[in-house]
């Protein structure tokens, strides 16, 4: 009896040992002044928004995991962006091995999937929050240009969204928790949203986000990366000498230029993720094939049309052909 509690002891002390072990191999993510450390070390986000929607369909689906890491190990990105968490533990790791950060997104009404409105949000963070993959929290997606979403009242959404992040901070104290934000906040809206640890903002000011980093360090300072930016390779009208129709030039020199800026200004930012990886055939008509249209809010500002043709906003196209900005990405972020 006496050997059997023994043993039992032992094989208790090493699962627990075991799994405390696997914990403190994990990268250490920490926040010094406007700094994401890795390990101590500066992490810069060389980053690209990731939703892989195969053709004929509206759902995301990961059978082309593999194909997608390697192409973009080869591009130089070091982080990844996902609108809704990855509960599969195979993908993760996989991510993992291939020496890339995801953000994990949460939405807030998402029928239940691990969503903000039912609080289920929670039970990923318990599941997943010693997973080395993981970089960021990140709440919500420029829900501020929906308050129809809300009663009317975004502040509705404000109030959520920090109860949120202090849940998640209650469960996982080793990574930070953001948002997404669309456009730069008010600097009343930051002090409001005390629980978040650093900002994400989708910006999209034609080929240069430079004064909004400016104006960032003016009102907080908290740690900034752009959550979105980039350009779509299709000219809604000849405009600036690009002509009309798909235009893959127009979007390499837009993102080659936005990338510029993130890097210029270092100080004032965390880095950049671009939007995105493949071509999204689901967004604005029949996701057999490829259409022209589509419109997001407050996207006037995309270069060189100020026209978001939804459908062609990928550093590759649905077949994982490189665009041309695939090939301008991987030289700056190679040689960041």
């Amino acid at each position: 009896m006496k050997l059997r509690y023994s043993l039992l002891v032992i094989l208790l002390i090493f699962a627990i040992g075991w799994n405390f072990y696997d914990y403190n191999n994990n990268d250490l993510i920490s926040i010094k002044n406007r700094t994401i450390l890795i390990n101590d070390k500066q992490y810069f986000i060389k980053g690209v928004c990731y939703d892989p929607v195969p053709i004929g369909t509206e759902k995301r689906s990961f059978n082309n995991i593999d194909k997608d890491l390697k192409l973009m190990k080869e591009a130089g990105i070091n982080t990844i962006r996902v609108y809704s968490p990855i509960d599969n533990i195979s993908v993760l790791n996989k991510i993992d091995d291939a020496g890339i950060k995801v953000i994990i997104g949460f939405g807030y009404n998402q029928d239940g999937y691990y969503d903000i409105l039912t609080g289920s949000f929670t039970n990923y963070v318990q599941k997943y929050k010693n997973h080395n993959a993981i970089l960021f929290w990140e709440l919500g997606n420029e829900y501020n240009y929906h308050s129809e979403w809300f009663e009317g009242d975004i502040n509705n959404w404000y109030d959520a969204l920090n109860v949120a992040a202090l849940k998640i901070k209650q469960i996982d104290k080793s990574k930070p928790v953001t948002t997404a934000h669309g456009e730069i906040p008010e600097k009343s809206l930051i002090g409001k949203l005390d629980n978040l640890d650093a900002w994400g903002i989708n910006v999209y000011r034609w080929d240069d986000p430079t004064e909004l980093l400016k104006e960032w360090v003016k009102i907080s300072d908290k740690p900034l990366y752009l959550s979105e930016a980039g350009s779509d390779s299709y000219m809604t009208i000849e405009k600036y000498g690009y002509s009309q129709g798909e235009n893959q030039v127009a979007q390499a020199d837009a993102n080659a230029k936005i990338i510029d800026a993130v890097f210029n200004n270092s100080d004032k930012v965390s880095g950049v993720l671009i939007f995105q990886f493949i071509d999204g055939l689901w967004k604005a008509g029949n996701p057999d094939k490829q259409d022209v249209g589509g419109w997001a809010p407050n996207s006037i500002g995309v270069p060189y049309d100020g026209a978001p043709n939804e459908e062609y906003w990928g550093i590759v196209d649905i077949e994982r052909n490189k665009k041309k900005t695939f090939e301008v990405i991987k030289n700056k972020y190679n040689n960041k």
